[in-house]
């Protein structure tokens, strides 16, 4: 790794040096360049350290522009599905969006910060979108709770949510059922359900709408043109919702 990155240094070096004087570039052989190169890395090597941390904040500011710009090309998938559960106030001045997925550690460690971020926040809008990337049981966990949006309503659907959330240890299909049937709710009516097109659309979708935003892992957040990505704690996420407020 460090040897690659030397080279790409001796290349800059050669580049800088053969693009600036035509007439020098003729009397130095690319040897003399690498080594005037190499002395002067060993004599300061602290410009390795520099230039590559240079490099990643380029590159991290490059990604949140590209994050920033995507985002604001997908407004109406992020904020105005009608497919999605939504937390708190849903006529609230700040939206929080957040990709979780039901078998996902961190995101039932971030559960209770949402839940007093609702609490504490009376004009907090939160929209929970199911982004089941840990396996076949989360994939059937989300057919789940989307069918029971579907079948049985907003307010249903809301303490579904945080029930099969607070559930400990692998969550499928079956498990996530059960929890229906405890609710009272129509078994059969929700399986059927789960195998319509129109569920795997969504699922489809909200898929391919992380992929758009760069997003790798459960929980993600969204607030404003910002993305916060792991169980960061409730400060950080109030701290940014109050920021777009601000704006």
């Amino acid at each position: 790794m460090k040897a690659a990155r030397i080279g790409r240094l001796r290349w800059f070096a050669i580049a800088v040096l053969t693009t600036a004087s035509p007439a020098y570039a003729q009397s130095i052989d690319r040897a003399e360049v690498e080594k005037i190169v190499r002395e002067y890395i060993m004599q300061n090597p602290e410009i390795i350290e520099e230039a590559l941390t240079e490099l990643e904040k380029r590159n991290q500011t490059a990604q949140a522009e590209a994050r920033s710009q995507a985002i604001a090309t997908a407004t109406d998938a992020l904020l105005r599905s009608s497919d999605d559960v939504i937390l708190g106030n849903p006529d609230g001045d700040a939206t929080l969006v957040e990709f979780f997925d039901f078998n996902c550690g961190y995101c039932k460690r971030a559960a209770p910060d949402v839940k007093a971020l609702v609490a504490e926040d009376p004009k907090l809008r939160i929209v929970l979108k199911d982004f089941p990337i840990l396996g076949p049981g989360s994939v059937e966990a989300a057919k789940v709770a989307l069918s029971v949006k579907r079948v049985a309503g907003d307010a249903v659907a809301r303490d579904f949510h945080v029930r099969l959330m607070e559930m400990q240890g692998q969550i499928n299909a079956s498990r996530a059922l059960d929890l229906t049937e405890e609710m009272g709710l129509d078994r059969k009516k929700l399986s059927e359900e789960m195998a319509t097109p129109a569920v795997e659309a969504i699922i489809a979708a909200n898929l391919a709408l992380a992929q758009r935003l760069g997003l790798t892992g459960t929980p993600s957040f969204v607030v404003g043109d910002q993305i916060i990505e792991g169980a960061v704690g409730k400060e950080p996420l109030a701290d940014a919702i109050e920021a777009v407020r601000q704006k």
